[in-house]
């Protein structure tokens, strides 16, 4: 990577949009070299995703952030904005509730023994030496690579459901690659040796990697990831940045090849900004929407060829007897549409009142479908059924609920979304280079916190005079949690199933007739 100029000039206006992770690291990173920004945000919070919802008292994640990162720039960053203080060290804890039973994520062979019994652990283990004598015909999808890897029982076991849930796809019409950088170098066999091998010898390791997803702790701060982005707004508005609230953003005007202007509707009238950099988080379709003068027909169609995947969260406050040990329980029961429970007072006991919890019941849904525009009251209750019939809760003793909706929280791959992005790259640097965008629906990627933050990073040295190629960010296979040695500092690392369009659609029809 090529590193800024020595003494670059801060450019005279730098607008941003959005007020996510990436929005905001950006506006950081301008304040540590004497600029400032205009920062556009068109919700009335910030932090995006990675925001914390606060309702009476209570404080909740959306989705549950840990922040785990291999890239010691940010790692550094987090603790220079919010100060080591305010993070609590907390123990990574998860597992997937089957059946009425839990089981320890990732898998563990004695845990899984126990919980399923010896006839069952047999026809699993008959089951993974069945696929490796006649493999899947097709390993290319989620479904195949899975169970030549674990076997067809253990596949429909622990493996099948939620990620069906997640995207709204059968698994065999997923990619692969979603599995493999999610399971890099675990199979039955790898998941026996490493149950049965001492923490000492593991630890032992420090200069090799472990097997994928096994990191044991990580840090949060106390009052959720809305705090570390409410301590980053404060400080970049205190240097001289200007953030407003409730602006959508309508038009990015261009002429000469460079964008000069960014219009958003604030208390209902458009106000422009002059630019001579924008920072775009927002949704790469909707960037090129308000694009003026607007795009060729055939930059238009690849833009609307991006799709999302929406997110929901019902936050249940229950007795503490109901409380459990794991940030978050993977739900592959079919009876049920909740995908994972987090447990809010396991991220920190900060978030929660004493003698009380609070559970986040998660469900991914789509913009529009019975579930997204079903009334707060109405998921209450089926959320309330849903935990009484997981056993997790008696339905009677939930005190309060709360529903929080995220519109665009996954950006969908489907085998058409590289070209799009692709011909959506290419206009732009061709036509507004002091355009870039930057995070997860910014860049059209499946992009974590940290990833996000370092696209801004990245962004900022460009404006100052560096030439990085931000899209390089994220584009390697290992999944963000994994342990790594020190010669793989600076590795990312994240990735979503490639889903076929038509699935998609066919998914889309299934919904609507459903409704119906």
């Amino acid at each position: 990577m090529t590193e800024p100029d020595a003494s670059p000039s801060t450019p005279a206006s730098v607008v941003i949009i959005g007020a996510g992770p990436a929005g905001l690291t950006a506006a950081y990173q301008l304040t540590k070299h004497g600029g400032s920004a205009t920062i556009l945000e068109s919700d009335d919070v910030v932090g995006g995703i990675s925001r914390t919802v606060e309702r009476d008292g209570w404080r909740f994640d959306i989705g549950g952030h840990r922040f785990f990162t291999k890239v010691r720039e940010v790692d550094d960053l987090w603790f220079e904005i919010l100060g080591k203080d305010e993070f609590l060290q907390r123990p990574r804890m998860s597992r997937i509730l089957y059946r009425g039973k839990l089981y320890d994520y990732p898998l563990k062979p004695v845990n899984v023994l126990r919980n399923i019994g010896p006839v069952e652990a047999v026809r699993c283990v008959g089951s993974y030496g069945w696929a490796k004598v006649r493999p899947p015909k097709d390993t290319s999808n989620l479904e195949g690579f899975y169970v030549s890897q674990f076997g067809w029982r253990l596949y429909e076991h622990f493996f099948r459901r939620y990620n069906e849930k997640v995207w709204g796809v059968p698994t065999r019409e997923m990619s692969a690659d979603f599995g493999a950088q999610r399971s890099k170098g675990m199979s039955l066999m790898t998941a026996v040796v490493d149950g049965f091998t001492p923490k000492w010898v593991k630890a032992r390791k420090s200069k090799g990697a472990q097997v994928t997803s096994l990191i044991e702790s990580f840090n949060y701060p106390k009052y959720g990831p809305g705090q570390m982005w409410e301590k980053c707004a404060g400080i970049v508005t205190a240097a001289g940045s200007e953030l407003i609230f409730d602006a959508k953003v309508v038009r990015v005007a261009h002429r000469d090849g460079l964008a000069y202007e960014v219009s958003a509707v604030v208390d209902g009238a458009e106000r422009a900004y002059p630019a001579d950099h924008v920072i775009s988080s927002m949704p790469f379709r909707s960037l090129i929407r308000a694009m003026d003068p607007p795009v060729p027909d055939h930059v238009r169609a690849a833009a609307d060829g991006l799709t999302y995947r929406d997110f929901m969260t019902v936050a249940l406050v229950v007795p503490q007897e109901y409380s459990f040990p794991d940030n978050w329980i993977y739900i592959h029961d079919p009876a049920v549409k909740v995908g994972r429970i987090q447990n809010f007072g396991s991220w920190s006991p900060y978030l929660v009142k004493e003698g009380r919890t609070c559970l986040g019941l998660e469900f991914f849904v789509n913009e529009g479908d019975d579930m997204w525009t079903k009334p707060d009251d109405e998921l209450i209750e089926q959320a309330k059924r849903e935990l009484q019939h997981l056993g997790l809760a008696d339905s009677t003793k939930v005190e309060a609920g709360y529903v929080v909706r995220m519109p665009k929280a996954y950006p969908v791959y489907d085998e058409f979304y590289k070209d799009n992005v692709a011909v959506l790259r290419d206009w732009i640097a061709e036509n507004a280079p002091n355009v870039m965008p930057t995070g997860r629906n910014g860049m059209h990627k499946y992009n974590n916190q940290d990833h996000s933050m370092m696209t801004a990073i990245l962004s900022v040295d460009n404006i100052l005079g560096a030439h990085h190629d931000v899209w390089t960010v994220n584009v390697e296979s290992e999944y963000h949690e994994e342990q790594l040695g020190e010669d793989s500092e600076g590795a990312t690392g994240r990735d979503a199933p490639v889903l076929a369009r038509e699935s998609i659609e066919a998914a889309a029809a299934r919904r609507r007739e459903g409704e119906g």
